[in-house]
C-alpha cells in the first residue's frame, strides 16, 4: 500500500512512524519547508519556545531526559524531532521544499493523485494531511500598510538579519507568540509600542534552566521521568477542567490568574488596559511570568487603542496618534480555521472539500470526512487543545490511522470511507458538549467566520485516546473499484 503524507511537522512524522513501525514501507512525506519541523522549522524569532512541559510535549516512544528546562527552546524542539526522523528511519522518506497544490481522488482505480507546486506526482492508496492548524500567517490589512516605509514581518517569519537595537519598534498582536518574544526585545530596542487588542489571561511560567542535580535526578533515577509524565498530563487535564466547568473549577483557577496578573501588575493604569473582559479559558491562556512585567518597562508603551492605517511613518490609531517607528512585528497568528486551503482536495464523484465544508470544517474524530475515502487528516477540525500537549492527539491520530489502513489490507479493499450518517452524529454530539463551556462564552481563533468552534475538542486527552483506541469497522464502508459493498 502505497501512501503519502503532506507535511513533516510532528503530526507527519508520527503517522510516518506508526505506519513504518507496523509495516507499511512505501510512505513518502512531501513537505513545502527546506527541512522537516513544521512549526518548530518556521517559528525562530527570540525566546521561541513550547508552552507544554516537554516530557509531555514529546512522543511516549522517544522519551528524553536531557531536556535543558521544563518548556524546551525551539532549537531543541526541533533537534529532537530530528533525532527521532532520523532514529526511526522516516528522515529519509521526506521530500523537500514542494508544496503540494492538488489532491484528487480517482473513483475507478480508487486512487489518489498528489501534485506539487514544482510538478511532481504521487500516485497513492491512501493520503495524510498533516498540514496542521497552525501554519498560515496572518497579516492584517490595514489601510496604508504598503506606504510604510520602515520594515515589517511576521514573527513566524522572522528577519533575522534586521537589527533592532536602536529601533522603534511596534509588535501588532499580543498573543502567544509576541508573549515570548516581546520580553526577550524590550531593553534592546530604543522604544517598544505594544498593540493591543484583547487583554489574555496568564499563568506563570519562569522557565529557567535546569540545576544539574535535578537533571542528574531525571536522567539516573527510574520512574521519575514517567511520574512527571503522568502528573503533568493530569495537570493538563485540570486546565481543561476549568474551561469545561468554568463556574465551578474554572472560577478557582481563574481566582489562581487574576491573583498572579495582579501582583505582577502593580501600576492600575496599566492593569486596566491589561485586564481581560473575558471568561478565563475562553482564548488561550498564556503562560509567562516576564510579559507583563516587560509592558511595565519605561521603554515599553502598551496601546490599546485601535490601529486606523498606516503612513510611511508608522501607525495611526483611533485617537488621531501617528506612532512614529523604524520597524512592525506582527504578532497577529495564524489562519487557524484553514487547516490545509489553499490546497485543492477532490474526493469521490468529483466533490470538493471546500464545498464539504462550506458549513464549517468538520471529521469524524476530526480525521475522516465522508466523500474522502482513505484520506486522514492529523490536527484536523476540533483536534486542538487548550489544555494539554498536541503530540499525545497525534500518536492516538497515528495509531486510528494505522488500524484503518490494516483493515483496507486485510479486506482486500480498495478504500475505507467514514459513513455520512456517522460523521453527521458524531459531529452533532461533539458540537453539543461546547455549551456551557467557556469556550463559548467570546470570540477566538477557535472559530470559524460563522462563528462554529471548528478547532478545539470539547473534552479531555483521555477521552480522545479512549474515542480513537479502537476503530470500529461498521463506521465505514470499504470500497473496491468500480464497487462499493458495505459492512
Amino acid at each position: 500500500m502505497r501512501v503519502v503524507i503532506v507535511g513533516a511537522g510532528f503530526g507527519g512524522i508520527a503517522a510516518a512512524v506508526e505506519l513504518r513501525r507496523h509495516g507499511f514501507t512505501d510512505v513518502t512525506i512531501v513537505e513545502k519547508a527546506p527541512d522537516l519541523g513544521g512549526t518548530w522549522f518556521h517559528n525562530t524569532y527570540p525566546g521561541s519556545a513550547c508552552d507544554v512541559p516537554s516530557h509531555l510535549y514529546s512522543f511516549s516512544y522517544a522519551q528524553r531526559r536531557d531536556w535543558s528546562r521544563l518548556c524546551s527552546p525551539q532549537r531543541e524542539i526541533f533537534d529532537y524531532l530530528h533525532q527521532v526522523a532520523g532514529e526511526l528511519g522516516v528522515d529519509r522518506l521526506i521530500r523537500t521544499s514542494d508544496t503540494v497544490t492538488a489532491c484528487s481522488w480517482d473513483d475507478a482505480a480508487c486512487r489518489w493523485t498528489v501534485t506539487t507546486e514544482r510538478g511532481d506526482v504521487y500516485e497513492s492508496d491512501a493520503i495524510v494531511i498533516a498540514t496542521g492548524q497552525l501554519h498560515k500567517p496572518v497579516i492584517p490589512r490595514i489601510e496604508g500598510a504598503e506606504t510604510f516605509e520602515g520594515r515589517t514581518f511576521h514573527s513566524a517569519e522572522w528577519d533575522h538579519t534586521y537589527d533592532l537595537a536602536g529601533k522603534r519598534v511596534a509588535v501588532v498582536g499580543t498573543g502567544a507568540s509576541a508573549v515570548q518574544f516581546v520580553p526577550e526585545i524590550a531593553g534592546k530596542v530604543q522604544k517598544l509600542k505594544v498593540f493591543q487588542r484583547t487583554g489574555n489571561w496568564f499563568l506563570p511560567r519562569k522557565n529557567r534552566t535546569y540545576p544539574p542535580a535535578f537533571k542528574a535526578l531525571v536522567k539516573w533515577v527510574p520512574g521519575i521521568q514517567a511520574f512527571r509524565r503522568k502528573f503533568m498530563f493530569q495537570y493538563c487535564e485540570a486546565l481543561t477542567m476549568a474551561i469545561r466547568h468554568p463556574r465551578t473549577f474554572g472560577r478557582l483557577i481563574h481566582l489562581r490568574s487574576a491573583a498572579f496578573m495582579r501582583w505582577q501588575l502593580r501600576d492600575p493604569e496599566l492593569r486596566r488596559k491589561v485586564w481581560p473582559g473575558y471568561t478565563f479559558g475562553c482564548k488561550r491562556v498564556l503562560f509567562s511570568s516576564y510579559f507583563l512585567p516587560a509592558l511595565a518597562r519605561p521603554d515599553v508603551e502598551l496601546v490599546t487603542e485601535a490601529i486606523d492605517g498606516m503612513t510611511p511613518a508608522g501607525i495611526v490609531t483611533s485617537d488621531g496618534r501617528l506612532h512614529e517607528l523604524d520597524c512592525v512585528i506582527w504578532g497577529t497568528g495564524f489562519k487557524g480555521t484553514e487547516f490545509m486551503f489553499p490546497m485543492e482536495v477532490t474526493g469521490a464523484e468529483g466533490r470538493d472539500l471546500r464545498d464539504a465544508w462550506a458549513g464549517g470544517a468538520h471529521a469524524h474524530l476530526g480525521m475522516t470526512v465522508p466523500g474522502f475515502p482513505s484520506m486522514f487528516v492529523m490536527y484536523g477540525p476540533n483536534t486542538n487543545t487548550s489544555g494539554g500537549s498536541i503530540i499525545f492527539y497525534h500518536e492516538a491520530q497515528a495509531c486510528y490511522i494505522r488500524q484503518a489502513l490494516q483493515h483496507v489490507q486485510r479486506r482486500g479493499s480498495g478504500a475505507i470511507e467514514v459513513r455520512a450518517e456517522v460523521e453527521a452524529a458524531s459531529d452533532r454530539e461533539l458540537q453539543s458538549r461546547f455549551a456551557g463551556t467557556a469556550w463559548t462564552r467570546c470570540d477566538s481563533w477557535y472559530r470559524d467566520d460563522a462563528g462554529r468552534i471548528v478547532a478545539n475538542w470539547p473534552g479531555y486527552m483521555r477521552e480522545y485516546l479512549e474515542a480513537t483506541r479502537e476503530l470500529d469497522p461498521a463506521e465505514y464502508r470499504f470500497a473496491e473499484q468500480q464497487a462499493t459493498v458495505a459492512v
